[in-house]
């Protein structure tokens, strides 16, 4: 673990091995925390926080630079880490890397742009002015599929703002976590940045109800948030939760269909579709509806699935056993119903080991099944058709979900009904599951609470307080006696 800006074992007795998804061979272990190093691991950054939060912006902008300069020295070795640890292709871990470098530089940036905001006074002798002060010790609870990606998406606003902070990473994908806080941060001051590594019920509801963590960021399950929010309730903290998605995609009439099943094997098959934005339910006009899906299974039926270690990989495997058991229940369900498989539906012959499942084809789906109702996070695309585009609306709208939702079409009045009628953070249009570092990114219903990127994310971290200055100090008529 790191604490306290050492590399320690804690209060740890035991430790939890890490595997590889496409071998099933250990690759290394972290150990298994105890509540007592959360505890040593809260109170060094509420010791620490006084003197970060009244470090100076363009001070602590420099560390974070500098803490994007030492991660580009690493670049390689980093991905490396983190395909060996989670399993997504080297390119996808490129990706991922880059984007954990430029969040920290542009955090670093908007963390010295402003601190609040001065108002128009009530009179003429009054000064009304808006400071924006950090939470105090933020803990960031973060998932095995993006490790370090959507840690920097939650570490690099925090610090930005004042804040200090305690990581929890996955039980799955400590490694690469450890190697960026001890390689990237160790020039902060002790204390700012902490890690405590080991299993949800003993490290993350720990950190979850210890008094002196004032904010939980965490991105997961919808189980795992409404677990964080009962426990957090009674405390009144700050919750910056980003929960489970069931993403649409529907494909307008009016597509190119090279483009529309590239988007969408892309959207869906990411990670082996293990993205909270994953398109996981797709729904095409019913004119192009067989020969979408035709196009579609040639080209899926073409992607190389293997060890992300290997060139010229484009699907890896899946995290672990249970998951992959997950999506085969579901679409054994589906077949059960209706269904029918056009391409894939099993485990590959071709890998002994490994937690692999081929990319998969669905038709003859509809909202009675669970592969539309509930969270798949694996690779499957199920079809629908749909006759009207206020079906399709509906058709999308039809979840307890609301993450992200794309539309492919070049008809700018469709493209405006869809992004007016659907209820989702993130609209993509043509171009599905792309960021944008100035773009907010977020859920509504029960995908979550809160944003992450763009200004909006900075101001997650910061809590606002308005102060009201009058300059002469006067009795004033509207005080007693009336």
């Amino acid at each position: 673990m790191y604490i306290n800006g050492k590399v320690t074992q804690g209060k740890a007795s035991e430790k939890i091995d890490v595997l590889n998804p496409a071998t099933e061979e250990v690759i290394g272990s972290a150990w298994r925390g105890t509540p007592q190093d959360v505890d040593a691991a809260v109170a060094a950054a509420h010791s620490a926080f006084d003197g970060w939060r009244k470090t100076p912006a363009n001070q602590r902008a420099g560390l974070m630079h500098r803490a994007a300069a030492k991660m580009r020295d690493n670049h390689r070795a980093l991905v490396e880490s983190l395909t060996l640890e989670e399993g997504k292709p080297l390119v996808e871990h490129e990706e991922e890397v880059w984007w954990t470098e430029e969040t920290m530089d542009y955090y670093a940036e908007l963390g010295r742009h402003q601190r609040g905001l001065v108002l128009p006074p009530g009179d003429a002798a009054q000064f009304n002015f808006v400071l924006e002060e950090p939470w105090g010790v933020v803990g960031c609870i973060i998932p095995w599929n993006y490790p370090l990606l959507l840690l920097a998406w939650k570490l690099a606003p925090a610090l930005a703002a004042g804040n200090t902070v305690v990581i929890k990473p996955s039980e799955f994908t400590p490694l690469t976590t450890l190697k960026l806080v001890e390689m990237a941060f160790d020039h902060f001051p002790p204390g700012v940045v902490n890690v405590v590594t080991g299993l949800g019920v003993e490290t993350g509801e720990p950190l979850v109800k210890h008094p002196d963590v004032k904010m939980i960021a965490f991105t997961g399950s919808l189980a795992t948030g409404q677990r964080i929010a009962s426990l957090a309730a009674p405390m009144m903290k700050k919750l910056h939760l980003e929960l489970g998605g069931k993403d649409p995609m529907v494909i307008g009439p009016d597509v190119e269909l090279k483009v529309a099943t590239r988007a969408l094997a892309y959207s869906a098959l990411l990670n082996a579709g293990q993205v909270c934005t994953s398109t996981e339910r797709v729904y095409v006009h019913d004119s192009l509806y067989p020969q979408f899906t035709e196009e579609l299974a040639e080209f899926v039926s073409s992607l190389r699935l293997g060890n992300g270690m290997d060139a010229g990989t484009e699907i890896g495997p899946m995290l672990r056993g249970h998951f992959r058991e997950k999506v085969e229940n579901q679409v054994a369900d589906a077949v059960k119903n209706g269904a029918k498989v056009v391409v894939g539906g099993e485990r590959p012959a071709e890998f002994d080991k490994g937690f692999f499942y081929k990319p998969t084809i669905l038709v003859d789906v509809n909202h009675s099944m669970k592969v539309m109702t509930e969270e798949t996070f694996g690779p499957i695309i199920p079809l629908m058709p749909y006759k009207d585009f206020d079906e399709a609306i509906w058709l999308a709208n039809d979840s307890q979900y609301g993450l992200g939702a794309s539309l492919m079409s070049n008809d700018a009045k469709l493209v405006k009904r869809f992004f007016e009628g659907v209820q989702a953070g993130s609209i993509w249009i043509n171009d599905p599951l792309t960021d944008n570092f100035a773009g907010p990114f977020g859920g509504m219903k029960m995908s979550g609470q809160g944003r992450e990127l763009g200004e909006a994310g900075y101001q997650e971290f910061l809590q606002i307080k308005h102060v009201h200055w009058d300059m002469e100090a006067e009795i004033k008529e509207y005080w007693y006696p009336y």
